[in-house]
């Protein structure tokens, strides 16, 4: 195994990622008006969605694809409007959805497929991210000596980092759901709706 990572590095870089994906951002909004409106199990899968378009990002940094994410903008421009108005219908269903029965709530959350393309198609609507870690990774490493088992211990690395702290945000939402009873289900779902469109038009704006 030629991994040239050292423990250090690892740490450094497990702890960066983990700090960035706590901030306050669209997937939060996401991942924890999922796991509200559907429980955690679809938080948990948005979360996976969300960590599924970052290892894409990661690939094409580490590999030295910039210049193709730049040349596929227009695509990833279709991307975001996609995931936008995805964000917005999904807010709707719900809303109109939290009047009713619990089960008739719960099978308007969707499927587990539903909410993991909800995370990735809102990481994959910013394209400008790839961006960001080629200029964020030179900062631990040097790409042009990285072998595939590092590219493959930092995917790891994201997993864990990013994923754990999406996991934890729907796990306390859920959590909160649950705490609140079920007489505040009618507007854990109206306000997990009012989330997911506020994140829509989030996406759809962003330049």
């Amino acid at each position: 195994m030629d991994l040239s990572l050292s423990l250090a590095t690892v740490a450094a870089l497990f702890a960066s990622m983990a700090v960035l994906a706590a901030m306050p951002s669209v997937s939060v909004l996401a991942v924890t008006a999922r796991a509200a409106s559907g429980g955690f199990r679809h938080g948990a899968l948005t979360s996976l969605g969300v960590v599924a378009g970052d290892l894409v990002f990661i690939a094409l940094a580490i590999f030295g694809l910039a210049m193709l994410a730049e040349a596929m903008g227009e695509a990833f421009v279709l991307v975001r409007y996609a995931g936008g108005l995805y964000l917005l219908w999904l807010g709707v269903v719900v809303w109109r959805a939290a009047g009713r029965s619990a089960a008739g709530t719960a099978a308007a959350a969707g499927s587990g497929w539903s909410s993991f393309m909800t995370g990735l198609l809102i990481t994959l609507a910013d394209q400008k991210a790839v961006l960001f870690y080629l200029g964020f990774f030179p900062a631990f490493l040097d790409l042009s000596e990285m072998s595939v088992s590092d590219a493959a211990m930092i995917g790891l690395i994201a997993l864990l980092a990013v994923g754990g702290v999406k996991l934890i945000y729907a796990w306390a939402a859920h959590r909160a759901g649950a705490w609140l009873g079920r007489g505040a289900g009618l507007w854990m779902n109206r306000i997990a709706s009012v989330v997911m469109v506020g994140a829509g038009i989030v996406v759809l704006l962003r330049r």
